[in-house]
């Protein structure tokens, strides 16, 4: 299965209420990092989502050593969640789910990156 196609069956089983598969969550986790990459393009972000993988992304000052001062962090639900749409940038922050700091690291502006419609960025 296709990256895309996990994304399309994760957001398919979250809708039903099945509990996904954590093969797909990976692979989905991937695609949508990929898809914010492309989204927010740069290098001053940094988005982490544990185990699965990290980003850097948005414009602004280049990160080069040590800890980036625009950090966001969050487990990998949360993080499909935010990225189909199904969860607002603002909720997430409120009730703990997603860790942002810096001035750059709110993520709003560029999410989600994909539609259920289409599978594509909206």
């Amino acid at each position: 299965m296709t990256p895309s196609g996990a994304v399309s069956v994760l957001v398919r089983d979250l809708d039903a209420g099945r509990v996904p598969d954590a093969a797909r969550v990976r692979d989905a986790v991937r695609e949508l990092l990929v898809r914010l990459r492309r989204r927010a393009p740069g290098r001053s972000v940094e988005v982490r989502v544990p185990p699965y993988g990290a980003v850097q992304c948005v414009e602004g000052p280049r990160h080069k050593r040590g800890t980036p001062p625009n950090v966001v962090e969050t487990d990998p639900m949360t993080f499909v969640l935010l990225a189909t749409g199904r969860l607002a940038w603002e909720d997430a922050a409120r009730d703990g789910r997603v860790a942002a700091s810096g001035t750059r690291a709110d993520l709003s502006p560029y999410l989600p990156v994909w539609t259920a419609e289409a599978g594509t960025p909206p």
